[in-house]
């Protein structure tokens, strides 16, 4: 690998991921007991692309996404306390609880959601590039969706502004194989989504995005190369979700030997089978990690329980903005 990945990095990639994975559970669980209602995401399976991603950015870049994002919006600097309150629609949320969970945000830390439009965030993205390069810096944005939301024609636009201005989005595509409960080979004609991109001379690639070590390697030296040049990139990340579209989804138009193959590939376990191998940790390590994460996300789940609801005044705060402050 190119880039050099410490014992410590490995460590910390395996506990980010394990956090990510006991917080859906958790909200998964919350869900079923009726501790919220709506649309809801799960991001069961994709852990390690967010992981690998978040690893190459800094605190001013910055990150837009759909609306499966509750890790992604914790791997950005919001505390998992601070998502499930949100999801719970409590005042102490990162959005006040007036988002909840398909509308994650934080301007503190450069989140700029959660959006439930499919496709609806990718010219939002190039927008935001376009204000980096305007402004001189060397940030980057990274914009995440759906393969589905590649059929989209805003899509299809943004991209063509970000390649003619040179804006500095990393646009990845989630291709877990799936829009809602359709295979996307039945809705599109190319074989690769990233080959999408050469209608508009955009560099592009397509890379397994279940090992977070080989998501970490691409996406770095790709971020590295667009803080100096500013040009955008579409990365098809080949993921997989390992429970339905939404919590409401059985999943029914997947085979058992399907998702059981995948599972096989979780990027977790293999991570942590790495580990014992390497003699960096040991199953007792992995266990105490687990315990201790299970502790952590039951923690923010008490937290939102007893978070306050909001006031109804809270309906008319935060409309627009208040361009004399």
């Amino acid at each position: 690998m190119a880039k050099g990945v410490s014992k410590d990095q490995k460590i910390d990639f395996y506990k980010q991921m394990l956090l990510f994975r006991k917080f859906e559970e958790k909200v998964g669980q919350a869900y079923t007991k009726q501790k919220f209602s709506g649309f809801c995401h799960l991001h069961i399976g994709q852990e390690a692309l967010a992981v690998g991603v978040q690893q190459n950015l800094r605190d001013d870049d910055y990150m837009i996404s759909g609306y499966r994002s509750h890790t992604q919006a914790i791997g950005k600097g919001i505390a998992p306390e601070s998502v499930m309150a949100e999801l719970f629609g409590k005042v102490d949320g990162c959005a006040r609880g007036k988002g909840g969970s398909m509308h994650m945000f934080s301007k503190e830390k450069n989140f700029l959601g959660g959006h439930g439009i499919v496709g609806g965030q990718v010219p939002i993205a190039a927008g935001v590039g376009f204000a980096i390069r305007y402004r001189g810096g060397d940030q980057v944005c990274i914009c995440y969706l759906g393969d589905a939301a590649a059929n989209q024609g805003q899509f299809f636009e943004a991209l063509n502004m970000a390649a003619t201005w040179n804006l500095p989005v990393l646009f990845i595509i989630e291709n877990n194989r799936y829009g809602m409960g359709t295979d996307i080979t039945r809705t599109t004609s190319v074989e690769k989504l990233s080959e999408r991109a050469l209608g508009f001379a955009m560099e592009h690639s397509t890379e397994d995005a279940l090992d977070v070590l080989n998501v970490y390697d691409h996406v770095g030296k790709i971020v590295e190369k667009m803080r100096k040049d500013k040009k955008p990139h579409l990365y098809e990340a080949l993921t997989y979700r390992f429970r339905g579209h939404s919590v409401s989804d059985p999943g029914s138009y997947r085979t058992k030997e399907e998702v059981e193959s995948y599972r096989a590939k979780d990027s977790i376990l293999k991570l942590g089978e790495q580990l014992v191998a390497e003699k960096i940790a040991s199953e007792e390590d992995l266990k105490a990690w687990g315990k201790e994460i299970k502790e952590r996300v039951k923690q923010a789940e008490a937290f939102a329980d007893n978070a306050k609801i909001a006031d109804v005044s809270e309906a008319w705060q935060h409309n627009y903005v208040d361009t004399h402050s």
